[in-house]
């Protein structure tokens, strides 16, 4: 059983010494673990500091290509390393590493496929209450897309079996951990979670410039997300919405002409129902293009998927 700790880094090194130092050194049912640091970008001594604490695996992105992409990538290369397990933590030593072991033990086990820590974000300090109300929304808007019970469902600390990783896809490049979680869901992958206490803040967050732009790009993420598994969902019941919303104008327009006989000066009604009545046809066409598009991406998905098993066979 190998265990690949990955590490996404821009410009840590300051923070990162700390994050190797506490990683543990053995975790019960682990016969080898494996550090991968992902150089984002960085423009200090990052990948120094981690090759003076013994790390011979990296990832090297000559400019910053966002939090999803490393994590992609570093996927990828931890597949190529043999790993059956990965964790992923921050360089920013935000998560405390040393319950990487609690956290890998419900993959060993096999009572789930993917573990995410949770950051038990209303006990946070340095949160303030508006980004306590977002986290605990944002969590139950993507426990509905994913039909999970998942308290953190950013909390970047996680941990991802083998079989996960050659059944995940990541499209985004915002943040990974949202779309993971619904793609994950639909799947039919087991998902956990177990709580942890954070360490304390060294530095803002980079993700985002702020939380305007973290409520927008994450939206935008779970939006397209739950579309692509889901298509029905979004495009049939907006239709469904505006057909019986068009029904309504034609229904005031039959009662106003048979109490006046004529129907005169009553035609607006009819415009209106027309409107609403075309955009319900114009879900149904879509739902169907969608549906086709998710029946395709089905069948490229188990395409990668076959793919990934015969590159990265053990």
């Amino acid at each position: 059983m190998k265990v690949v700790v990955q590490i996404p880094c821009l410009n840590e090194e300051a923070t990162l010494p700390v994050v190797l130092q506490s990683i543990p050194k053995k975790i019960p049912g682990v016969d080898d673990i494996e550090i991968l640091v992902i150089d984002d970008g960085s423009t200090d001594r990052t990948v120094e500091a981690a090759k003076s604490y013994g790390v011979r695996h990296f990832v090297r992105h000559a400019r910053n290509q966002g939090l999803a992409r490393s994590f992609h990538d570093g996927a990828i290369k931890a597949l190529e390393m043999g790993a059956d397990i990965l964790v992923n933590t921050d360089g920013d030593n935000q998560y405390p590493q040393e319950r990487i072991g609690d956290l890998v033990q419900p993959i060993i086990s096999g009572e789930a496929d993917i573990v995410i820590a949770d950051r038990q974000t209303h006990t946070i300090d340095h949160f303030s209450p508006l980004k306590k109300f977002l986290q605990r929304q944002g969590s139950r808007v993507v426990n509905k897309a994913a039909g999970t019970n998942i308290p953190d469902t950013v909390s970047g600390f996680r941990a991802y079996s083998r079989e996960s990783l050659l059944r995940l896809n990541t499209v985004t490049r915002f943040s990974y951990t949202t779309e993971t979680i619904i793609q994950a869901g639909n799947k039919r992958l087991g998902i956990t979670s177990i709580p942890i206490e954070t360490n304390g803040v060294t530095r803002e967050s980079r993700l985002f410039k702020s939380t305007r732009q973290m409520v927008f790009k994450q939206a935008v993420t779970i939006t397209r997300a739950y579309i692509m598994y889901r298509p029905h969902m979004v495009f049939g019941t907006l239709g469904f919405t505006l057909l019986i919303a068009g029904l309504i104008p034609f229904a005031h327009y039959l009662i106003l002409s048979l109490t006046d006989h004529t129907g005169r000066g009553h035609l607006q009604s009819l415009i209106f129902g027309s409107v609403l009545i075309t955009g319900a046809f114009m879900c149904l066409v879509l739902n169907i293009i969608a549906d086709l598009i998710r029946i395709n991406r089905v069948l490229i998905e188990d395409n990668l998927e076959h793919t990934k098993r015969q590159r990265f066979a053990k």
